[in-house]
């Protein structure tokens, strides 16, 4: 333990996020009172424009819609398969968000598409479909309400934390609530399983797994189906808003022993979400340990593997850096720079350790779950199947500014790709997990 960082008391310590960079006391406050306080704006790196192209790349407007059901439900409309819709990035769903999308045929299809409170604009036609990633970062303009602290304090707290961040150069990285579920935080429990082998296992947490945050019906139906062994009576019963777990379930209708093909018939990102939101977790307990044990997250130390960026401000993963005792004056000029930043492991089947006092640190993280690299490579599910690799412990912001309103305030900003709003939110609000 160290008095560097403020300790968080809330729930967020339960997916591994234990502290705090900026030690004010909160703001409180509520996230998405309704959908126009979270606007994102994806800045793209757009496929390129070819005559008579395979697929239309086109900009999809939609106030509060989860991704994976607005494909789902767009495919519908279209009459195709949803793996013949790309997009870079899941957003958050109470949010209204703009982003670019890639679709399997002419633009003339889009004209069936009907669905409330979505716009589809500027379609062309590109050389390749957009995937997973195909993003530079995004823009925010996010409105805090129903603050609980004084509101002639709210905005002397938002400039102390904002020079605090700006002092550092960013906040600490952490994946953030919306990685594990904020009213049911489960794809970490369901990817544990799947990395643990048990599939079985995996299918039931996430079919049964609930909180005392969710809806009382939806409590009471998972503890219904806890256990449960005839599928196919249960099936009918099950509420619309289950509807990847109504999915899997008609799987097992068919065969109650089919649990791979039960993961394995969900949309394809899901499936890698649960591994990812493991490591995620991992990730998490790590970043809380090296701010435990007092070290820097803007600057490395020996046993440090820093990342640098590209010309673009990319990190570039594939050059990893080792801090050592003959580089470390050279390593700490470029991160001091912003040219480099210092990383932890996302562990998996090919990752690559920290030396010195961070990687004793991952070592015994990855020691106590009794984690093996092969554990990572599920040749059943090879979509759950990850490599690994280093996430960076610092999120930079760019053009932040604020307004404090009549009951609440306003920050506006932009993040690199893979990283969390609700984390920056989260320095100034202190709220519980729920509230983001």
């Amino acid at each position: 333990m160290n008095d560097l960082y403020r300790r968080c008391d809330t729930a967020e310590a339960s997916i591994g996020m234990r502290n705090y960079l900026c030690d004010t006391d909160g703001t409180g406050g509520h996230l998405k009172t309704m959908p126009e306080d979270f606007v994102v704006r994806e800045i793209s790196d757009p496929p390129r424009a070819k005559e008579n192209g395979d697929y239309t790349i086109a900009t999809v407007t939609c106030r509060n819609w989860e991704t994976n059901r607005l494909v789902r439900l767009m495919s519908r409309c279209m009459g195709v398969s949803r793996e013949r819709i790309g997009f870079a990035g899941t957003k958050d769903k109470r949010a209204v968000t703009t982003q670019l999308m890639s679709f399997q045929g002419p633009p003339e299809m889009l004209s069936k598409v009907d669905l409330k409170d979505v716009s589809i604009t500027d379609p062309y036609r590109g050389a390749r479909a957009i995937q997973i990633g195909d993003l530079i970062g995004n823009e925010f303009e996010i409105t805090v309400r129903d603050c609980t602290m004084s509101p002639d304090l709210i905005a002397g707290t938002v400039e102390e934390d904002l020079a605090t961040i700006r002092k550092v150069g960013g906040f600490p990285n952490y994946f953030g609530v919306q990685r594990f579920g904020v009213v049911r935080p489960v794809t970490h429990l369901v990817g544990e399983r799947i990395v643990r082998g048990d599939i079985e296992g995996a299918v039931r947490t996430y079919i049964s797994f609930t909180t005392d945050e969710e809806e009382e019906e939806l409590r009471a139906k998972r503890a219904e189906l806890e256990g449960c062994t005839d599928w196919a009576g249960a099936l009918g019963t099950v509420p619309e808003n289950m509807s990847f777990e109504k999915t899997m379930m008609g799987v097992l209708a068919d065969d109650p022993d089919d649990w791979v093909g039960a993961v394995a018939i969900l949309p394809n990102n899901l499936q890698m979400m649960f591994v990812h939101a493991y490591q995620s977790y991992l990730f998490n307990e790590m970043l809380s340990r090296r701010m435990d044990a007092g070290l820097p997250l803007n600057l490395p130390v020996e046993g440090d593997i820093v990342i640098p960026l590209d010309g673009n401000r990319i990190p570039q993963h594939e050059n990893p850096i080792l801090a050592t005792s003959r580089n470390i004056d050279l390593v700490t000029r470029q991160v001091r720079a912003g040219r480099a930043f210092v990383t932890i492991a996302l562990y998996g089947s090919e990752s690559v350790l920290a030396e010195g006092e961070m990687g004793e640190i991952e070592r015994a993280v990855i020691d106590e779950q009794g984690l093996e690299p092969e554990d990572f490579v599920v040749p059943e599910l090879p979509r759950c199947s990850s490599k690994g690799g280093r996430r960076e412990i610092l999120c930079p912001v760019k053009d932040i500014r604020h307004a404090v309103t009549d009951d609440g305030y306003t920050l506006g900003f932009s993040l690199p790709k893979g990283n969390y709003a609700t984390c920056l939110l989260r320095e100034f609000m202190k709220s519980e997990m729920r509230d983001y």
